[in-house]
């Protein structure tokens, strides 16, 4: 991995204002390896997915920004939250709107190697919500890094007001998860 910048595009799937996964992502952010960075991104402003608006008005321009960053990246961090024991719908929806056009999924996903991690404050994490989002990570022939698993429970008592990780124990394991994932990245970039 020497000499090789490896640039990690991080996205929250909250909307929420102090979100957890906001915070595990800056988390993760603060935890990349030397030699790598991550974006903190967001799915606010990203509509309802509704062909006939994409058949109207095209792809809304805060999609086609992150497609375009997605794409000049290395990797992709999905941080989600847990609904429901599923995957949240608004970040369902902003990964449909990124997967088009069809003729444009390549670019984006095809082979892109993707973390998914995510904090809850209940006390299974987003295990379900990451079991969830298999088949549509699947689907769009991404490279799911499954080396280390991370689903933060019980948030709440994890993290501060300012939404500061403050849990050791969680930090050492955002940090190992970072390292494996920058790993990862960095082999299926190198061709390895």
């Amino acid at each position: 991995m020497e000499g090789i910048m490896i640039q990690i595009v991080g996205i929250s799937g909250s909307l929420r204002e102090g979100s957890f996964n906001a915070s595990l992502l800056r988390a993760a952010t603060e935890s990349a390896p030397e030699g790598s960075s991550v974006s903190i991104n967001s799915i606010k402003d990203i509509p309802l997915y509704d062909n006939d608006v994409e058949d109207k008005e095209g792809i809304p321009p805060k999609v086609t920004a992150l497609k375009d960053l997605i794409a000049a990246g290395d990797g992709l961090l999905l941080v989600t939250p847990e609904y429901n024991n599923s995957m949240p719908g608004v970040f369902k929806n902003a990964i449909d709107w990124l997967s088009r056009p069809p003729e444009d999924r390549r670019r984006v996903f095809f082979g892109r190697p993707v973390g998914l991690i995510g904090a809850s404050p209940g006390g299974f994490g987003t295990a379900f919500s990451q079991y969830a989002w298999m088949p549509t990570l699947r689907v769009l022939n991404t490279q799911v890094w499954s080396g280390r698993l991370l689903w933060v429970s019980g948030a709440s008592g994890k993290f501060d007001d300012q939404g500061n990780l403050t849990d050791p124990a969680v930090l050492s394991q955002v940090k190992k998860y970072m390292a494996g994932f920058v790993k990862f990245v960095a082999r299926l970039k190198s061709g390895e």
